[in-house]
């Protein structure tokens, strides 16, 4: 049997397994297994905790429901900051993964933020298929022009600004923009509509998951193109199915700090040969 912990972000859920003692292989296979929210644990996205380096407390690698293995997950590097600052008392640890390595710190009351870097926002940097102003770009979508923006935080992303993100069609032009010709390696799209100066409420389409009640990657890109749109602060609420986030993209030095909470929910233990 092996051990797990299912902790989520602002509902955005992760079924977690510790191979810093034990080595734990995931293939994209066993992580549909496990994802499935029928007949395995049930989660957005499998993450895998992995010893450390010099540079960094621990490792990570995520694995979306789909199987598909991801470059970084916000929600899920917030969640096990918080587990593992608990489990050292320590105020700080640093994570990497495929995406990059972050920051994260107790913020007080269960909270944390994490130093998400600086977005990268080249179009060849998300990456998109052809040279475009990410701050604002059109492309087809089935005969329809779709106005968006695009910037990467370790992993892509297409913010498309709505007058009602409430009613969004999520469900119908996510997946359809997430597979598009434009985005060569796939994209999370994010439906955003700007409420005030200091509000942002979003909804998210998951690469490789469908609508998730929480995108801590998505929420940090919506408030960059946002910002660079000029239409909030440089800090700013994000609003999402879950939860809020509070995002500020600090003009000392272009990061993005997200903050917000990690839980576990309960820890169990699975065979993962009968999956």
């Amino acid at each position: 049997m092996v051990p797990f912990r299912k902790m989520h972000g602002l509902g955005n859920d992760f079924a977690v397994f510790d191979a810093r003692i034990r080595a734990i292989a995931i293939t994209p296979a066993l992580a549909r297994r496990i994802a499935d929210r029928h007949f395995g644990i049930g989660c957005d996205t499998v993450v895998l905790l992995l010893p450390g380096s010099a540079n960094a407390d621990a490792t990570l690698r995520f694995f979306n429901a789909n199987g598909e293995e991801i470059e970084a997950c916000g929600n899920a590097t917030r969640c096990i900051g918080r587990l593992l600052m608990d489990e050292r008392g320590l105020a700080r640890v640093r994570l990497e993964s495929k995406g990059g390595s972050l920051l994260c710190s107790d913020a007080g009351k269960g909270l944390v933020t994490v130093d998400m870097g600086a977005p990268r926002l080249e179009w060849q940097d998300i990456p998109l298929a052809q040279a475009m102003d990410t701050m604002q770009f059109q492309f087809d979508l089935e005969g329809r022009a779709l106005t968006a923006s695009a910037a990467s935080m370790g992993n892509p992303h297409c913010i498309l600004f709505v007058g009602d993100a409430e009613n969004a069609p999520v469900a119908q032009i996510g997946p359809l923009v997430e597979r598009h010709a434009l985005f060569p390696k796939g994209v999370n799209v994010e439906f955003a509509q700007v409420l005030d100066k200091d509000r942002i409420r979003m909804r998210v389409w998951e690469r490789g998951v469908g609508i998730t009640l929480a995108c801590g990657t998505g929420a940090c890109a919506t408030a960059v193109s946002a910002i660079r749109k000029g239409l909030v602060n440089r800090k700013v609420e994000v609003i999402l199915d879950g939860g809020s986030l509070t995002l500020e993209w600090r003009e000392a030095d272009g990061h993005v700090l997200m903050t917000g909470p990690g839980v576990t929910c309960f820890t169990g233990e699975i065979d993962l040969d009968r999956l």
